[in-house]
């Protein structure tokens, strides 16, 4: 068994894990990125990125993360394309280990993000990008005075759907239930709107379309025979996300969904160790926002180890 010894140890390759990496390494800490499965993160399945700043006239988000991992590697930081199966932070240094692969990093920066909750449909993994979204505020300025159903019953739907009145001609909000897990101000707030209209004990059954969407199916929950259609042209599921942080558990202090729950700053419960991005953030789960996180952790990271 081999075992490698490591400066800073970053988990995650998104814009959260590399801005880290690009602020650890002119700091001299000399970063590995451990990049997981998917180099670059959520944004190499995007398309149009139009809200990053620098770029007028937007840009392609598998271009915007090249550019983030040719800078990281520029400056200094090594990239690993491993995955981090099993952590263990009951002491420094922290013990990390891919497989049969041993590593000892003297601090830790974790930026593993969080995942969409998919519905699991073929057409929803087909129609990703083309029709199909799960950021209304990545994506929503592209369904201008179009009609456009977002899938949900939470807040985040909620949210969703009422940012979506900026730009699409109609919004439905489909939802499995009459009741919902939103916050009641928001639900208010949906009910005044004259763009929203509420499709209650209903499922998506299937996404209709072969290059992009054309319109959806719905069954009603409580009658299998009853299906709806649709005529929409975008279709924003939003029934949640998954951060990935398995592999923590028992290990530094999550809350009750799983997201970190940083103590000091980006510090985490165990000292030596930081969060960065959407492992952490639940509210905003923006590029711009896991780069300025990146960016935090890095920084604190840089100064604890100067304390110590």
């Amino acid at each position: 068994m081999s075992l490698e010894k490591i400066n800073v140890a970053i988990i995650g390759s998104g814009p959260a894990g590399l801005t880290a990496g690009i602020y650890a390494a002119r700091a001299g800490l000399e970063p590995v990125i451990f990049a997981g499965p998917s180099l670059g993160g959520q944004l190499m399945l995007s398309t149009m990125v139009e809200n990053y700043p620098g770029f007028e006239k937007g840009i392609m988000g598998p271009e915007l993360m090249q550019n983030m991992i040719k800078q990281a590697q520029n400056v200094g930081t090594e990239i690993k394309h491993e995955s981090i199966d099993k952590v263990d932070l009951s002491s420094r240094p922290f013990k990390l280990s891919v497989g049969e692969k041993n590593y000892e990093a003297d601090v830790v920066i974790i930026a593993t993000g969080a995942v969409p909750k998919k519905i699991g449909l073929k057409s929803e993994a087909k129609l990703l990008g083309k029709g199909v979204s799960n950021c209304a505020t990545c994506d929503g300025a592209f369904f201008k005075d179009k009609e456009v159903a977002v899938i949900g019953g939470g807040s985040v739907a909620f949210e969703d759907a009422i940012y979506l009145t900026h730009h699409a001609k109609k919004v439905y909000l489909v939802h499995r239930r009459e009741e919902f897990r939103a916050e009641k101000v928001l639900v208010e707030k949906a009910r005044k709107s004259e763009k929203i209209e509420f499709v209650l004990n209903y499922t998506l059954k299937e996404i209709l379309g072969e290059e992009k969407v054309a319109g959806i199916e719905l069954q009603r929950t409580k009658d299998e025979g009853d299906v709806k259609k649709l005529d929409v042209e975008g279709v924003f599921i939003a029934i949640g996300y998954d951060p990935k942080t398995d592999i923590f558990k028992g290990k530094i202090e999550l809350d009750e969904k799983g997201y970190i729950v940083p103590k000091k700053k980006t510090m985490t419960s165990v000292e030596g160790v930081f969060v960065a991005g959407d492992a952490e953030d639940f509210m905003y789960r923006q590029a711009i926002t896991a780069a300025g996180d990146g960016c935090r952790a890095a920084m604190d990271a840089e100064m604890w180890l100067l304390e110590k």
